[in-house]
């Protein structure tokens, strides 16, 4: 599944949710399904700047591809670090590159959360970008 497909399916899975309330559960179930960094992978190299929470993210390229996982000691950046994750994770770097992240905008979720919140997500974004340029360099 390409990564346009996977963010249609998010938008199409949080149109069927009627409101915010049922969004921010759905964000939170997503995120109890994360399984989570390792403690020797919660580096401050892996922390995302600009977070309420404490987030991780790591990546892994093999086969051509960027793989990520990560963590967060919050529930709700848990949650939205999780569906960030389920998007880009196995993808070329120039796939990852490519994409937008419209569909963040598409499913109302910065108006959801407080400023604060909505730069940590941005945070987040940029990272997953920062990582594809990063490995794409190094091939």
């Amino acid at each position: 599944m390409t990564i346009k497909e996977k963010q249609q399916e998010i938008i199409d899975e949080f149109a069927f949710l009627e409101d915010w309330e049922q969004k921010y559960e759905y964000i939170i179930d997503l995120g109890k399904e994360l399984k989570g960094l390792s403690e020797d992978k919660k580096t401050e190299e892996n922390l995302i700047k600009g977070c309420q929470s404490k987030v991780w993210i790591d990546a892994e390229f093999k086969d051509g591809k960027l793989f990520f996982d990560a963590d967060s000691d919050g529930i709700l950046p848990k949650g939205i670090v999780s569906l960030l994750v389920s998007i880009y994770s196995g993808h070329s770097t120039q796939e990852i590159l490519d994409s937008d992240f419209e569909f963040i905008s598409e499913i109302g979720l910065q108006e959801f959360l407080s400023p604060s919140r909505a730069n940590g997500l941005m945070a987040m974004t940029k990272q997953i970008k920062f990582y594809a340029v990063a490995y794409q360099l190094k091939t």
